[in-house]
């Protein structure tokens, strides 16, 4: 009775009424119950096992059926209860695009969700080749089962295959069958890698075995090297080692993309916002220049997740009050954007509650070139970047990111110990990038 209380009832009755079925047949049930059977053999989300104390979930003796606190249920059981109910002839109104109500489910769970569905669909719409650098992981290894399953493209696991192998039989990892392995020791392409490396590197100081030391034992400088040959589009890394070390390894192949900056963006969700803060990882303390560079690039990235842009250039000040000489590199990023004639609202510098707040902005700077609240916020230095991101992260905010944008050749760098969803985020965005997007 409580499996119906729970897991039944509250999702028949969404499918049922978002159809406005006439009423609730067998059809509808039993494709309520499979879909929970389907469910409960697919990887649980990591979300789910630290609800239940860290408990790692799987099919089998002691999980038979979803746990009411899977957040994956409100998209997968209604979708079912729909579409029964149209088949057997009951619906008076028919679901016409199943995705989009599937991915308008997902949201009032996940504030992200609508964020990403336009780059998650048009990551499906052109399937990509991604390097998982840190392959043997097992973490790392569900996220290339759940890339390859969601339709983003093929996934390839660097690392030997007999641990690849022993780990998916440890974990019982559904799906698994006829990934991708490369093992970076003994694979046919070492020399090409090390000769492209060392011809980059042989003036920084750089031995020639050294360079065949990083490409045979480094995972992050072996996946970038594939893509750098063509031999994958994209890579993603960041599991097991820290941000900074994987980006040294990214830098020593790739250098920043033809008029752009390198720098990372994190996107911030929270009360119905979205919002992206730049740069949060890399550049200590952008010049004015480097300031209006991200200015560019978020609005680039602000507009490729279906929002116009509104670009505040944060300080402790507001418009020269109070007059400090630190402010001077906002204030002259701003000047720097005029002479670009950039086709998007910004202004600065300005403080992040008149950014964000927008009746305080009109009241007290009725000049303000903003006609709105800003959705991006380009901060004065990596310290409150970084401090920012991570407070609202933690305090309750959805974080997706830091995003890695200016490299000429897609690199994600997640965070230490980012779960299955976080990598498959990072790995679809470094999909994105190797996808021409029109306005």
């Amino acid at each position: 009775n409580q499996v119906n209380n729970v897991l039944g009832f509250p999702y028949i009755f969404r499918g049922a009424l978002d159809v406005r079925a006439s009423t609730i047949n067998e059809p509808m049930k039993i494709a309520a119950a499979r879909a929970l059977a389907e469910l409960a053999r697919q990887d649980v989300p990591d979300e789910v096992d630290a609800a239940y104390s860290g408990r790692r979930l799987r099919f089998g003796p002691e999980y038979i059926i979803p746990v009411p606190f899977d957040p994956r249920l409100i998209s997968h059981v209604p979708p079912a209860v729909a579409r029964a109910a149209m088949d057997s002839g009951v619906a008076r109104r028919p679901i016409i695009d199943m995705d989009t109500y599937v991915h308008s489910l997902k949201g009032r769970l996940d504030p992200s969700a609508g964020s990403l569905h336009m780059i998650f669909d048009r990551v499906q719409h052109n399937p990509k080749r991604v390097v998982f650098a840190e392959g043997e992981e097992e973490k790392v290894i569900r996220a290339a089962i759940a890339f390859r399953a969601a339709g983003y493209g093929t996934p390839v696991l660097v690392g030997r295959s007999e641990r690849i192998a022993e780990t998916i039989k440890a974990s019982s990892l559904a799906d698994a069958a006829n990934l991708e392995v490369v093992n970076a020791r003994v694979s046919p392409h070492n020399k090409l890698y090390s000769d492209r490396l060392y011809a980059r590197l042989q003036r920084h100081g750089v031995l020639q075995r050294d360079v065949q030391r990083m490409v045979n034992q480094d995972r992050n400088i072996f996946a970038a090297c594939m893509v750098a040959e063509g031999h994958a589009d994209a890579m993603v890394t960041g599991v097991t080692r820290r941000f900074y070390v994987c980006l040294d390894a990214a830098t020593k192949v790739f250098d920043a993309r033809d008029g752009q900056t390198l720098m990372a963006v994190s996107i911030l969700i929270a009360r119905g916002r979205t919002v992206l803060i730049a740069d949060t990882s890399v550049h200590e303390l952008p010049s004015s220049e480097q300031l209006a560079d991200f200015a560019v690039q978020c609005a680039s990235i602000t507009r490729h997740l279906g929002h116009e842009p509104k670009v505040a250039l944060l300080s402790f000040s507001n418009f020269g009050h109070p007059p400090r000489e630190k402010a001077e590199r906002i204030r002259e990023a701003v000047h720097v954007l005029d002479e670009r004639k950039v086709d998007f609202e910004y202004d600065g510098e300005m403080q992040a509650n008149v950014a964000l707040n927008y009746g305080l902005m009109k009241e007290l700077y009725p000049f303000c070139r903003l006609n709105g609240p800003a959705n991006v916020l380009i901060m004065p230095a990596l310290h409150s970047a970084n401090i920012v991101a991570k407070l609202m992260q933690e305090l309750g905010g959805t974080a997706i990111g830091p995003i890695l944008v200016g490299l000429e050749k897609p690199v994600q760098i997640v965070q230490t110990g980012a779960t299955v969803n976080e990598i498959v985020t990072a790995a679809a965005f470094a999909a994105l990038a190797t996808t021409p997007l029109s306005r």
